[in-house]
């Protein structure tokens, strides 16, 4: 399977795409991480339009299995974070 970009690759081609420095591309990166970070904590979810959205899901107590002795046990209550692809994004790649 192929390796995707590193993130100084990301940040190269997409520096030269929109003929900004690597530096600025870098901070814009960073902010657009960090309120996505905080929005997606404080609403529940943060959309980039036409590649996905992340989503906070609360997931409740459940009963499990052990695979390697089969022992019954409980998977305690949590919240995780999902990203939902973007129709447009499966369109364009598949």
């Amino acid at each position: 399977m192929a390796k995707g970009m590193t993130k100084s690759e990301v940040l190269n081609a997409i520096a030269e795409k929109v003929g900004k420095s690597r530096k600025e591309v870098a901070e814009f990166m960073e902010a657009l991480v960090g309120v996505a970070y905080a929005e997606t904590k404080n609403s529940g979810e943060f959309t980039i339009p036409g590649l996905g959205k992340l989503l906070k899901k609360h997931r409740e107590a459940r009963m499990g299995r052990n695979p390697a002795t089969g022992e019954q046990i409980r998977i305690a209550a949590k919240t995780v974070v999902k990203f939902r692809v973007a129709k447009a994004a499966k369109d364009s790649i598949l």
